[in-house]
């Protein structure tokens, strides 16, 4: 998609979440607080889920061109808070170092590959940023404490998700449809569904009528995307039952 973000921002991107992220552990009650978005996890699995993330895909990028990727780190977690979070700054700052070292244009595994979203660094700094932020939000759900999302990074999540998880040249199962996503901020997305696939692209002028649309803010549209939202959370128009075979739909390529 066009408008995405630079290489730079989003590796800073990357550390300021990071910061948010662990500002909203700090504030929750404790490491084994629930987790309301993520059912039957606790605050400490998701840091240990995010931690453990950022290694492997620093793992990944580091790889550079694979057919398969590393294993994932199996070294036990700290469960202290402090050393915890010692744990999980040391996880951000080996997947940063990882991406500066390669360059927006390295490429490498990615389970992404054959959507629009690259396989390279870009695409993983893009994903990660993404990661981050949906996960900064389900901390601060269980802190109690939830802060708003800088609009203009919830709109390039919203493409991102479209990019990476909802294109696949995989066909589509069900009769052809396309979905409208409008943020009321003023970006819109076109999702083509047919015989082709999955691919998405910004909302042209002249589109035609969508079989769906969902219409909220970009900060709600990501957090439906992700599934921390539900439909009757966004304002929906045409067949819901597209966005349910969408959300039910898993590829095989």
């Amino acid at each position: 998609m066009t408008d995405s973000l630079e290489y730079s921002a989003l590796l800073q991107l990357i550390d300021e979440r990071s910061a948010a992220f662990r500002s909203a552990v700090v504030a929750a009650p404790s490491l084994d607080a629930p987790v309301p978005s993520c059912p039957e996890w606790t605050l400490f699995d998701l840091v240990q889920h995010l931690g453990t993330g950022q290694r492997w895909w620093a793992a990944i990028v580091a790889a550079g061109p694979a057919e398969a990727p590393p294993a994932k780190d199996a070294a036990e977690v700290p469960r202290e808070l402090e050393a915890l979070l010692a744990w999980y700054a040391e996880s951000n700052e080996l997947l940063l170092s990882a991406l500066r070292e390669a360059g927006p244009e390295r490429a490498c595994w990615a389970w992404w590959g054959a959507g629009v979203s690259p396989a390279n660094a870009w695409g993983v700094a893009r994903r990660r940023v993404h990661e981050v932020l949906v996960h900064t939000y389900d901390a601060q759900l269980a802190a109690g404490a939830v802060q708003p999302m800088p609009a203009d990074v919830a709109i390039d999540g919203v493409a991102e998700f479209l990019d990476t998880c909802n294109s696949t040249p995989a066909a589509w199962p069900h009769a052809a449809a396309t979905i409208h996503y409008h943020a009321t901020e003023g970006r819109s997305w076109l999702l083509t569904l047919d015989g082709t696939g999955a691919w998405p692209a910004p909302l042209p002028d002249d589109a035609a009528p969508a079989s769906a649309s969902a219409t909220g803010t970009a900060e709600q549209l990501l957090l439906f995307v992700w599934g921390r939202l539900t439909l009757s959370d966004l304002k929906v128009e045409g067949d819901q039952q597209v966005f349910e075979q969408l959300i039910a739909w898993e590829p095989e390529e």
